[in-house]
């Protein structure tokens, strides 16, 4: 479990420190909002386009050779990255394609590395590892940030290398993790307890009689399966869209380049801090999370926080002052860490194993959807208004996202606490 662990820390870090060169390096060259929207496009159509195979390889074949390979590939991309970085450019447009080909190896790794939990561990305790392996990537939200700024002022390609290298230790440390059961076909995971009525009610009529060991077919009927569970699940298309459409219109993450050097006057070192300002939010609510998990009110939690995320996009988008900007960043990443444990929880308990990999894959795009996508439409909508008028103006349509929701899905905001864990074979 301590490989997994470190696994996704080494490599989370090595993303999140990547992504604070490539805004700085991006806005340095052209200036533009925009331009900082196209990099996070850049980073999310490969997840979207390829998720028909990205699921699929992860049920099929062993999800840490999945996963591991993945890592390397990206190893090698940032190795460019940091060649291109020392050669003084003058052109944003091969850090577009790199980064697509960054966002490729990426999008093989997510669905294969994220199921890999319900494999390392027995099912009572998926509560207990899914905490600490949301804290390992939100601790690498903090460190990853601040080492990408930091290093970005001493040297343009030192982000890059440091990046590489991480990715290489996550490589090997993915491939030696020890699963319990084969990768790719372990037994489903759950918790103990009583399940939640509401939750248990929906997911009945997809799940009964399910063999959770069939056979992996290539097929593209089996390919669009993650999409089709999904969709006849009600509070897991619930979950899972409310965070696509209130983040997607609240990525004030990625305007944080020009934020901090229009508005707010600071450099590589002061963007580092603000987006490690968002890991510190969460870390600080994983950490809380790790030691009490979230067990009752599930539910209701799960939009008092998105309502909480919105407001302080709010206030971030209208502050010029670094440490009122700082905070609301610390509070925004805290609200979503608290959604991000409650889906990551949600999810494999009611998904078969044999499922796992695609609905993950599925779920990675949604996940993109509100992150990278999210990106674009704050970057489009910042060249047109500005990056404060856009952050306010996503902030806003969050609220509504999260009053919407509250009509839309009524079985999700009255869910206690989580299901009973899908039914296995017999």
């Amino acid at each position: 479990m301590w490989l997994l662990l470190f696994g996704v820390f080494a490599a989370a870090t090595a993303t999140a420190a990547q992504l604070t060169a490539l805004g700085k390096q991006v806005y340095d060259l052209t200036g533009r909002e925009l331009d900082l929207g196209w990099l996070g496009l850049a980073e999310f159509a490969p997840a979207a386009l390829l998720v028909l195979v990205t699921g699929a390889a992860a049920d099929r074949w062993d999800r840490r050779r999945v996963a591991a390979a993945a890592a390397t590939a990206q190893a090698v991309v940032s190795g460019v990255l940091a060649l291109y970085a020392g050669s003084a450019p003058t052109s944003a447009t091969p850090v577009f394609a790199l980064v697509f080909l960054f966002g490729t190896a990426r999008a093989f790794a997510a669905p294969a590395s994220r199921a890999l939990p319900a494999d390392v561990v027995g099912r009572d305790r998926l509560p207990w590892v899914v905490a600490r392996f949301s804290g390992a990537w939100q601790a690498a939200l903090v460190v990853g940030p601040v080492l990408g700024g930091s290093l970005y002022a001493v040297d343009v390609r030192l982000p890059y290398v440091a990046s590489a290298l991480l990715l290489l230790a996550s490589a090997a440390a993915l491939r030696s993790v020890h699963v319990l059961a084969p990768a790719g076909a372990s037994a489903t995971a759950g918790v103990p307890g009583a399940g939640d009525a509401l939750v248990e009610a929906a997911v009945e009529p997809v799940m009964g009689g399910v063999d959770a060991r069939p056979p992996v077919r290539a097929r593209l009927s089996e390919a669009v399966e993650g999409f089709r569970f999904i969709r006849r699940v009600p509070v897991l298309l619930g979950a899972v869209s409310l965070d696509l459409f209130a983040v997607l219109f609240g990525g004030a993450v990625a305007l944080l380049p020009a934020v901090a050097t229009d508005r707010l006057g600071v450099g590589a070192v002061g963007l580092g801090w603000l987006r490690a300002a968002a890991g510190l939010g969460a870390a600080a609510v994983t950490l809380t999370l790790a030691v009490r998990p979230l067990r009752r009110r599930v539910g209701p939690t799960l939009f008092m926080v998105v309502t909480a995320f919105g407001l302080a996009t709010i206030v971030l988008g209208l502050t010029r002052d670094y440490a009122v900007a700082f905070a609301a960043l610390v509070v925004l990443s805290g609200a979503d860490a608290v959604s991000v444990f409650i889906r990551a929880t949600l999810v494999p308990l009611v998904t078969p194993d044999d499922k796992r990999g695609r609905v993950m894959a599925v779920e990675n795009v949604f996940i993109g959807g509100s992150n990278e996508l999210g990106a674009f439409e704050s970057g489009a909508v910042g060249q047109v208004l500005g990056p404060s008028a856009a952050i306010v103006l996503g902030g806003v349509a969050t609220l509504a996202v999260a009053g919407a929701w509250w009509v839309i899905f009524p079985d999700l905001r009255r869910i206690d606490g989580f299901p009973e864990p899908a039914p296995g074979p017999g």
